[in-house]
Order: C-alpha cells, then sequence, then structure tokens
C-alpha cells in the first residue's frame, strides 16, 4: 500500500478558547472560614468549551 501523507492542522472555522486558553481548565480561588480567607486555588473544567480548548465558529 501506498503511504498517504495528510497534514495534521485545525479546521479554519476553529478558534482557541480565550478563558482557558487552549487548556480546557480554569483556577478558581477557595475561600473557607466565616471571613473568607483564601487558601488557595483549585483547578476546574472550561464551561465555555467543556474542556476542549477549542470554540467552533458560529456559522
Amino acid at each position: 500500500m501506498a503511504d498517504r501523507t495528510t497534514s495534521k492542522r485545525p479546521p479554519a472555522n476553529v478558534t482557541k478558547c480565550e478563558p482557558c486558553k487552549g487548556s480546557g481548565e480554569v483556577s478558581r480561588t477557595v475561600r473557607v472560614g466565616r471571613k473568607q480567607r483564601t487558601v488557595g486555588q483549585q483547578t476546574g473544567l472550561c464551561l465555555n468549551c467543556l474542556g476542549a480548548g477549542e470554540i467552533p465558529a458560529d456559522d
């Protein structure tokens, strides 16, 4: 069989997600206690792209 050569580039109508910068995860500050003291950060799924890192353009 002959080898196929294909390019691995994303489709033209897909852009990177702004809030997560294409990683699919965002950091949120964790606060505890009555005075809402900041104790650290926690990573979670980006709700804008649902973890894909890319947003399809609206046609």
